[in-house]
């Protein structure tokens, strides 16, 4: 059974439909209590008022901190109707009931999205009686209707209308669990707004709390059986595969979104004019040239049987010749920072591919952005691995030294091999890769499958690697298809021995100092 509302609290940092609702509320013979600007605008709007310094009989002070923390407020939120003890407190202290609070917070997260905000700034938008208020109506949801996000007011509407005034239990626990997490978030991004500006920022936190936001539910997991949804982190980069603009094509499924994001994050980080072909997170053909076209057939000429149903990215819009190749072979999706309108008018004679315009290329990661990885009753958390390729950091150890020309070939197969599954071998020559080995228990194992899959002769390639070698068996097997020079990590106990074996080999080799592993 339902009790009519006949008193509601509404202070919202959001007016979008407060004014029509506070309306529709006075229709029906709802008392309206308000603060500040939701006053302001409730008054000139011509529905009546009651403000909170009358309610209360206390002014609002110290610039509006405190003008709701106070007992008539919160006892008339918290106190239990089906209580006697309580019911006699609130007549004693001549404490009315309040049947509903609508509520949403200072705009904190928009605050500190500001290019010039300061940390003065921010504190000042910490609301403090909004969260109170929040959590109190949440707690007693048995007598309190609790609402924090416009779209709830047609909800509420509703029920009202069809329930004698009131709203359902079942819709008050909803609107009290969306309540808490609404605080929860709240608290989360302050938190990790003050993290950020502690002296230790780069350590992580000792509770690490993202108010992630569901955008939308998939229709399943990685297989049919799992259930799955796509959610985004506060303050995403405007170039973050979650900003993405889909413009054709089926609805997205959990592989999918994963497949995009690893083709829009290396071809992002290799130079304009690059094209990347993705099957199950991993690249299998990567190209960067002058000519669009060109271009993207070399990528998937490197693996053209892994190709079919791969995903499609590219660093620079895509165009009518680009778009009638990619036509030739069944691919599931393609991202990109835009489509030009031929591009866009042949793709659309195939419904089903997947079009993901991107906003902006994205900027560089910082030390505050982390990677997540889901383990048996934990969470593994790491800084996002932003490092590429640094020339001052590279050390020739071999004697024969590489050409800028080999050095060119060297800085795209680091990268490529950066986003391969370890253990990964990338073999590449003229910007184009020739072989890729991934994911492999043992090191040499990639090598073999990189120079199985190569379509073109090694000759002259460079081999990059995203660990050091363990051995140099590795060396020997890349040398003996002809490549011309590697780069790889260092650090291992063997050094000195797989140094010797390129330099029995002819082969120049340099070392990063950093490596990439991707499990």
């Amino acid at each position: 059974m339902t009790q009519p509302i006949k008193r509601a609290l509404i202070s919202v940092s959001d007016k979008t439909g407060v004014a029509d609702f506070a309306r529709r509320l006075n229709e029906i013979g709802v008392e309206i209590l308000s603060t500040g600007g939701t006053a302001d605008l409730i008054r000139k709007a011509g529905i009546p008022v009651v403000s909170i310094s009358d309610y209360t009989g206390f002014p609002e002070m110290m610039d509006g901190r405190v003008k709701t923390l106070h007992p008539r407020v919160h006892g008339g939120i918290l106190g239990r109707r089906s209580v006697p003890e309580h019911v006699r407190a609130m007549q004693e202290h001549g404490i009315q009931p309040i049947d509903m609070v609508v509520i949403n917070l200072y705009p904190f997260e928009q605050t500190i999205a500001r290019a010039n905000c300061s940390l003065d700034d921010a504190v000042e938008n910490i609301d403090i009686g909004g969260p109170a208020m929040v959590r109190s109506s949440a707690k007693n949801f048995e007598d309190v209707t609790v609402v924090v996000h416009p779209a709830d007011y047609s909800v509420v509407l509703k029920e009202m209308s069809e329930h004698g005034g009131g709203v359902t239990r079942s819709t008050r626990l909803r609107l009290s669990r969306d309540a808490f997490a609404h605080t929860a978030r709240y608290d989360s991004l302050i938190s990790g707004y003050l993290t950020g500006h502690l002296e230790e920022s780069s350590t992580l936190p000792p509770l690490f709390q993202v108010p992630w936001e569901k955008i939308q539910d998939l229709r399943y997991g990685e297989n049919p059986h799992q259930a799955a949804a796509f959610y985004r982190e506060p303050r995403p980069r405007e170039g973050d595969i979650v900003s993405a603009r889909q413009l054709q094509g089926k609805e997205l499924s959990y592989n999918n979104i994963m497949d995009l994001n690893a083709a829009w994050e290396l071809a992002v980080e290799l130079e304009p004019g690059a094209a990347v072909i993705i099957k199950h997170t991993n690249p299998c053909g990567v190209a960067v040239g002058n000519r669009q076209l060109e271009t993207f057939i070399r990528a998937r000429e490197t693996d053209p049987v892994s190709a079919f149903g791969g995903i499609i990215g590219f660093n620079q819009p895509v165009e009518g010749d680009t778009a009638e190749e990619i036509l030739k072979n069944f691919v599931e999706a393609v991202v990109a920072p835009g489509f030009s309108p031929e591009a866009a008018e042949r793709l659309a004679s195939k419904k089903n591919i997947r079009l993901m315009e991107m906003p902006a290329v994205p900027g560089p990661r910082s030390s505050r952005d982390f990677d997540l990885k889901r383990v048996g009753g934990g969470l593994l958390v790491q800084t996002s691995d932003i490092l590429g390729f640094d020339p001052g950091q590279l050390r020739v150890v071999t004697k024969k030294q590489p050409t800028q020309a080999d050095l060119a070939d060297l800085k795209f197969a680091w990268i490529v091999a950066k986003h391969v599954k370890s253990n990964a071998i990338i073999y590449a020559r003229d910007r184009e890769t020739v072989g890729i080995g991934a994911g492999q228990m043992s090191r040499v194992d990639s090598a073999r499958i990189a120079v199985s899959k190569a379509r073109k002769p090694l000759k002259g390639c460079m081999m990059a690697s995203d660990a050091f070698f363990p051995f140099r068996d590795s060396v020997d097997e890349a040398a003996a298809g002809g490549i011309g020079a590697i780069i790889q990590p260092g650090g291992s106990i063997r050094d000195d021995e797989v140094i010797q074996a390129a330099d029995e080999h002819g082969l120049a080799m340099v070392f990063t100092g950093i490596r990439h592993f991707r499990h």
